[in-house]
């Protein structure tokens, strides 16, 4: 049979679930050469970077990578080659190591809900996720669910900070069916991983967006956000049947509060808060940390009411956290 194409959908004992392009789904393992690193090679013999694993210890591939597909002579499937990413959400190697771990490959942008009450809303954790979400260079998208509970116009205050800071926000109503159209476009055709807190309805979304999805109410919940989650066991959900150039899919990853920021320089952070980004350009000095330098352009913006107080304190503290993991990596 000839090769085929498809996408990683999840993987346990070194059995990947694949979905392939022409709706199938089927069971595949890595083929031998690549256990050991011997392909991702380009022409010139040069090793490509983000393809297969070093050693058959440490498997690189991942969910959401597009890989070709052969049957060998028992008509099992056996990925023969992965295709070089277009993106990735990666954390530190378990076990203290210093390398990475790719939790999950070809994202085009991270969902990330919370709801307006009930849980009451935590702006730093959303810092926190738009961090990790701008440091692993994925577009975020913020949904508001719950906005029964308090009002529309009393969730926009609460979140005003993040649409002055340019980011796109989507007030909703799962229960009374508000504003979900707008969210089902900006998922359509695209690659999402989802996450936020606990009990803020992103199964019950999901599914009454896409009601073949089937998930259980907070499934997602349960396996993105919660700190006990140690191992990576990404899983992509399709939304449509197979991932042709129609279609989109969701990824479920774990402990996503505790990924992107362990490589993340101090000196880069900034660059993760779109409103300090612009601000900066009128820092004195080329590498300010927005702290007690003089001439900051920054503090200057939050003293006089320009940019959000509540946003540079959490990159504070942020900034400091970022720093203390610089110390314990060095």
């Amino acid at each position: 049979m000839s090769d085929a194409f498809g996408t990683v959908a999840s993987g346990t004992g070194g059995v990947w679930r694949v979905l392939r392009d022409d709706g199938a789904e089927l069971e595949a393992v890595l083929r031998g050469r690549l256990k050991k690193g011997d392909t991702g090679r380009r022409a010139d013999g040069s090793m490509r970077r983000d393809t297969v694993a070093t050693s058959a210890q440490t498997v690189k591939l991942a969910v959401g990578d597009r890989v070709r597909l052969a049957q060998d002579a028992s008509e099992a499937w056996t990925i023969e080659e992965v295709l070089p990413r277009s993106s990735r959400l990666a954390r530190r190697a378990p076990g203290g190591g210093r390398g990475e771990r790719v939790i999950a490959a070809n994202l085009d942008q991270a969902i990330i809900m919370f709801a307006a009450a009930k849980p009451e809303p935590h702006p730093r954790m959303l810092d926190r996720f738009l961090v990790i979400a701008e440091a692993n260079a994925l577009a975020p998208l913020i949904i508001i669910n719950k906005i029964e509970l308090v009002g529309e116009a009393a969730a926009r205050a609460t979140f005003a900070d993040y649409e002055r800071a340019g980011y796109p926000v989507h007030f909703i109503s799962v229960k009374q069916q508000i504003g979900l159209e707008p969210v089902r476009d900006s998922l359509a055709r695209r690659v999402s991983v989802v996450s936020g807190p606990s009990g803020v309805g992103k199964s019950s979304l999901l599914n009454a967006l896409f009601p073949g999805l089937g998930l259980r109410v907070s499934e997602i919940s349960e396996s993105v956000n919660k700190g006990r989650h140690t191992t990576v066991g990404a899983f992509l959900h399709p939304l449509v049947q197979g991932l042709g150039a129609t279609a989109g899919a969701i990824v479920d990853t774990p402990g996503l509060r505790e990924i992107g920021l362990w490589e993340l320089a101090p000196r880069e952070l900034d660059q993760c808060f779109p409103e300090l980004r612009m601000a900066r350009e009128g820092c004195r000095f080329a590498d300010c940390a927005h702290g007690a330098e003089p001439g900051c352009a920054v503090r200057a913006a939050v003293e006089a009411g320009t940019l959000s107080a509540s946003r540079y304190d959490s990159y504070l503290r942020l900034r400091a956290e970022v720093e203390e993991q610089e110390l314990q990596r060095y």
